[in-house]
């Protein structure tokens, strides 16, 4: 077993030590897609959906679920956030809501699960406002985009699917 498995010697599931690793600056940012189609993405473009800003609200809501990650999320580690921002595009030619959430700490454990529970939430929140208009929404392509600091090093992801990384010990 190395130090950073989520089972100890004897198969039982545990939270790692990362109490011996050093504090850096650690940064992450996750994007992912809600296809909406044509009525929905009006609504929401001209903000005429009942429930109201439904922008302003997912953004809101992204926040608090990268805020929550370890409450979710079984082996997280509680981390103090420093700054946790959601932003939208909205793109008209195939009716979608791209959600990008960046989440910055100083710590031990990076926030990557942080940036991807933010953007998950986002794009549900989304789902949930509009449901009334259509259920036939639909969302994916949710990755992690990059992340920095820790001692895996940094990552950016290339759109063919091919990550690249400098160090990628698995580590972080």
């Amino acid at each position: 077993m190395n130090d950073f498995s989520h089972f100890d010697t004897n198969g039982n599931a545990v939270m790692v030590d990362v109490s011996d690793k050093e504090n850096t600056k650690r940064e992450a940012a996750a994007q992912g897609r809600i296809f909406v189609g044509k009525e929905v993405y009006q609504k929401i473009k001209t903000k005429q959906v009942e429930k109201g800003d439904v922008l302003s609200v997912a953004r809101i809501a992204g926040i608090m679920g990268a805020k929550q990650t370890s409450s979710l999320i079984p082996m997280c580690h509680v981390l103090l956030i420093h700054k946790c921002s959601v932003n939208f595009e909205m793109r008209e030619e195939d009716y979608s809501i791209r959600a990008v959430c960046t989440v910055k700490t100083t710590g031990k454990t990076g926030v990557e699960m942080e940036a991807l529970t933010g953007v998950q939430i986002a794009l549900l929140t989304i789902y949930d406002m509009c449901k009334a208009v259509s259920k036939s929404m639909s969302m994916g392509d949710i990755h992690l985009l990059e992340k920095s600091g820790g001692k895996s090093g940094p990552f950016r992801y290339v759109s063919d699917n091919m990550p690249e990384t400098e160090g990628s010990s698995g580590k972080d």
